[in-house]
């Protein structure tokens, strides 16, 4: 059983370097991760600044509809439909390289579910702390910038790094695109050598230790802001 193992192993990875496939998607996954995670925080920020001022002050109204509308769309909608229609029907027409158009499919997925959390959290911060604000002889811009999105920002901060999790694992989709991500490195190696079990099982593992690690660098954080508030 072992002999087999090892010759599977070196077929699948080892020969021809085969596991070079796996470092470059991974590097991509990472690279569209993250990228996607900024633009997602920005794009959430300012959804739901929008929306959390115009449920407290009525204010905005036109600018909380179009908000909703985005919300209403790329939630109902499968990422991997958005991805293919930004890709194939938006730059259909241009060629453009495929990094940008999965960040920006996923970033803009992903700031759907970052503005509910920052939504969330600012609605978290007493009423008070606004009237402590005006009391300062802060506008509501100045106060909601240097009073109540620090505070936010803190309570929101282990939600947006689960965020970070989710999304790295729905970049698994942006083969649909032929975009050679990591899980598109372990199709590659899967087609070259008809052997399915050892690709997928890489290609899962190293998905299972990244989310591991990450896991575990979001309870040190939790545990630093727990400390932090006492």
């Amino acid at each position: 059983m072992w002999q087999k193992f090892t010759e599977d192993f070196y077929f699948n990875f080892i020969e021809k370097d085969r596991w070079l496939y796996l470092v470059d998607g991974l590097k991509i996954t990472l690279t569209v991760t993250l990228l996607a995670v900024i633009l997602g925080i920005v794009i959430g920020l300012i959804v739901g600044v929008i929306r959390s001022t115009y449920e407290k002050t009525h204010k905005l109204k036109i600018l909380n509809f179009i908000c909703n509308l985005y919300l209403t769309v790329i939630r109902g909608t499968p990422v991997v439909v958005q991805l293919m229609i930004i890709y194939y029907v938006i730059f259909g027409s241009l060629r453009v390289d495929k990094v940008p158009v999965a960040v920006l499919a996923f970033g803009i997925n992903s700031g759907a579910y970052v503005a509910e959390i920052f939504r969330s959290g600012i609605m978290s911060i007493d009423n008070g702390q606004f009237e402590a604000g005006r009391s300062l002889g802060f506008n509501y811009p100045q106060t909601m910038w240097y009073i109540i999105m620090p505070q936010a920002f803190k309570n929101i901060l282990p939600a947006l790094c689960n965020e970070f999790i989710s999304l790295l694992k729905e970049t698994s989709v942006a083969g649909f695109i032929a975009l050679q991500d990591l899980t598109k490195g372990g199709d590659i190696i899967r087609s070259i050598t008809y052997s399915a079990t050892m690709p997928l099982l890489a290609v899962a593992a190293i998905y299972l230790i990244i989310v591991i690690i990450f896991t575990q660098l979001i309870k040190c954080l939790e545990r630093r802001l727990r400390q932090s508030e006492r």
